[in-house]
């Protein structure tokens, strides 16, 4: 393997040396499998090629100044997972095969965890997709779970900073009592218009409202939003957000610090109202928004008056990293340390 430049590799996909799968075939889960095969043998007419029967996650493995790994909160992902299956009919994986899963595989590819001072990880990417052949649409009888991972950088290239991200009323994500709870490829091809649109004009991401009346604040793309105002973390309730396990996380430490924690809708007109606001996920943990345009309304949200993170996304940014790389006590039980 060629030296890798752990603090200057970008966040994409780098071939590691293994990856894990495991079959579920006649009603029950196989073993866990080890390969160094890229590739999986699939059939024509599989089911997540027709009927889009597919769900992923993406969680992190951090090496710590002490040299431990550490995994952040996987047992919630194995749960987020169980739940896009029930969403659409898969063969729902238990939370220790999946844990398990993780565990190996992190293992196995453990020269690829990039070391503490890089400020970079190991990003993890289970996948459960349905391989049984189907015409017809109906659920398939067979599935396959895989995780591959890679190393990553830093989400922002430039460090933790603002960025301004704009509403596009033409454009919905996702539908209230649809998909948008899940986490399932279709839901993000559907946003891949917009975010392209969104990237040409110079934003960062789309800010979606609610698609059935086009008056609440939704979620960005990628990733959950929150607002911060009179020491209160703001963030949308909707039955079309997927539950993000950053933003739950956020919202813990919020509350350990002293914030109210509303979850709540958040009309539009709110966004005038607020001191911060951020988008948050895995990749980024937060990343603060500077402002909001909103160009159907010819209106403008400025959010960052300086265009520097407000000094709560500051704090929730650098604690929730702390715990993930073991420089602070997890006393809230979120980390997994891989032995």
């Amino acid at each position: 393997m060629k030296e890798i430049d752990w603090s200057n590799i970008p966040f994409g996909y780098m071939p590691t040396d293994f990856n894990v799968r495991c079959h579920y075939r006649d009603g029950k889960w196989g073993e866990i499998e080890a390969t160094n095969s890229d590739t999986i043998n699939l059939h024509m007419a599989a089911t997540c090629l027709h009927y889009g029967q597919e769900a992923f996650e993406g969680l992190k493995a951090f090496r710590g100044k002490d040299g431990k790994v550490r995994i952040f909160r996987l047992e919630e992902n194995a749960k987020r997972l169980q739940s896009s299956c029930d969403g659409i009919l898969m063969a729902k994986l238990p939370v220790e095969k999946f844990v398990e899963a993780v565990k190996k595989v992190v293992k196995l590819n453990e020269r690829f965890i990039p070391p503490y001072e890089s400020g970079s990880s190991l990003y993890i990417r289970p996948l459960l997709i349905g391989t049984g052949a189907q015409v017809g649409v109906s659920p398939s009888k067979e599935y396959l779970f895989l995780i591959f991972v890679t190393p990553v950088g830093p989400y922002f290239k430039g460090g933790f900073k603002t960025s301004p991200v704009v509403i596009l009323r033409q454009y919905d994500r996702a539908a209230p009592l649809g998909t948008g709870i899940y986490k399932v490829g279709g839901n993000y091809a559907a946003s891949l218009v917009a975010g392209e649109k969104a990237h040409e004009m110079g934003y960062a991401a789309v800010l979606y409202l609610d698609a059935k009346e086009k008056k609440y604040i939704d979620e960005c793309g990628p990733a959950n939003f929150f607002g911060i105002k009179n020491n209160t973390y703001i963030t949308p309730e909707s039955t079309s957000i997927l539950p993000s396990i950053t933003n739950n996380s956020l919202i813990t430490l919020a509350e350990d610090m002293g914030l109210k924690i509303e979850r709540r809708q958040i009309p539009e007109d709110e966004l005038s109202t607020l001191e911060e606001a951020g988008q948050c996920g895995t990749a980024a943990v937060i990343s603060p928004i500077s402002k909001i345009d909103d160009l159907d309304e010819n209106k403008s949200y400025v959010i960052a008056k300086d265009g520097k993170p407000g000094p709560v996304c500051t704090k929730l940014y650098h604690k929730l990293r702390a715990i993930q790389y073991g420089d602070e006590p997890d006393k809230f039980g979120w980390i997994t340390i891989v032995e």
